[in-house]
């Protein structure tokens, strides 16, 4: 992503006299203009580069000038080397450049102590499957990004319609376990959030844009779905039988024991589809007890499912 690119070459500055624009462009797998437009950036950020010309010419910080090591203590380093290498694990790789140039400023008599750092937590957000479709969808929507072109794909909505929707992408965001897609609807002419998972033929156009200014307190994925009135509180209860699953999904803290041996507690949901599927996929083991609604809305979609395959239950085996 750009901002790894630019922290990238100011580091690689730091330590090289000169270098050429287009070894940055190989570098980085971009072009010779995508370079020069990141010194611009650079060079607005209050960083001086100078760009010599001829033969022995290239790319290289203005003479004296020195990187403020303040600017950066080894904790703020070593949190940034810990988040890169997160966002590394899945759907984010071209990272290990970046971290090799962070570990680089580091004083040899400080390694040890770096390193204990950048592993005291680690984030793995790779899925436990191998390769998947959407592992292809974030690669292309990240070069949208970069290239700043829009895309196109069918949608199904959490309603079953599907639309076709091209879309001048803003921003990857990954919430809760799920991704999503930031950008501007050409169609509706207005901002969307779209789950990558119900996206099909997904196409990158050679259409560029001109981005807009996102209005950051408005942005969807924050705590707008937390709501009262979006939300119900629910009380659930676990049969024995399905404490393991009440311990692998919820806050150990938040669950009763009763006295049939199974566990109660109280979770607080966005009232829509999702909640029905989400409820019925831990089977007889969950039982709704309140509110009044949200159960008889259950027991509506349960019966529902339940008549999809009474055949087959009739049916001899």
């Amino acid at each position: 992503m750009k901002i790894d690119r630019l922290l990238s070459i100011v580091i690689l500055l730091l330590n090289r006299p000169l270098i050429q624009a287009k070894e940055l462009a190989d570098m980085f797998e971009v072009s010779v203009r995508t370079i020069y437009r990141d010194i611009e950036s650079i060079n607005g950020a209050g960083i001086p580069v100078v760009t010599y010309q001829g033969s022995g010419g290239g790319i290289g910080l203005m003479p004296g000038y020195r990187l403020d090591r303040n600017v950066l203590s080894e904790r703020e380093l070593a949190d940034i080397f810990t988040a890169l290498q997160s966002v590394s694990s899945y759907g984010g790789g071209g990272h290990q450049l970046l971290m090799d140039k962070i570990s680089s400023v580091i004083p040899p008599s400080q390694m040890e102590a770096f390193r204990s750092k950048t592993t005291q937590m680690i984030v793995d957000l790779s899925p436990w499957e191998l390769m998947t479709p959407l592992e292809e969808r974030i690669r292309l929507l990240k070069e949208a990004l970069e290239e700043a072109v829009t895309v196109t794909f069918e949608y199904i909505s959490a309603e079953g319609r599907v639309t076709r929707r091209t879309i001048e992408p803003y921003t990857l965001v990954l919430k809760g376990q799920s991704w999503y897609l930031y950008g501007f609807c050409t169609e509706r002419q207005d901002f969307r959030l779209f789950k990558l998972l119900r996206m099909k033929a997904l196409m990158k156009e050679r259409r560029p844009y001109t981005r807009r200014d996102i209005p950051l307190q408005e942005l969807p994925w924050g705590d707008g779905w937390k709501d009262p009135q979006q939300t119900a509180a629910l009380t659930l209860r676990f049969a024995p039988e399905g404490r393991h699953l009440a311990e692998e999904y919820f806050d150990c803290e938040t669950l009763q024991p009763d006295e049939h041996g199974g566990y109660t507690l109280t979770v607080h949901y966005p009232q829509n589809e999702w909640l029905y599927g989400f409820l019925l996929s831990f089977g007889t083991v969950l039982e709704v007890l309140a509110p009044a609604h949200v159960r008889r809305r259950l027991g509506e979609v349960a019966r529902g499912v339940a008549a999809a395959y009474a055949s087959d239950l009739t049916e001899p085996q």
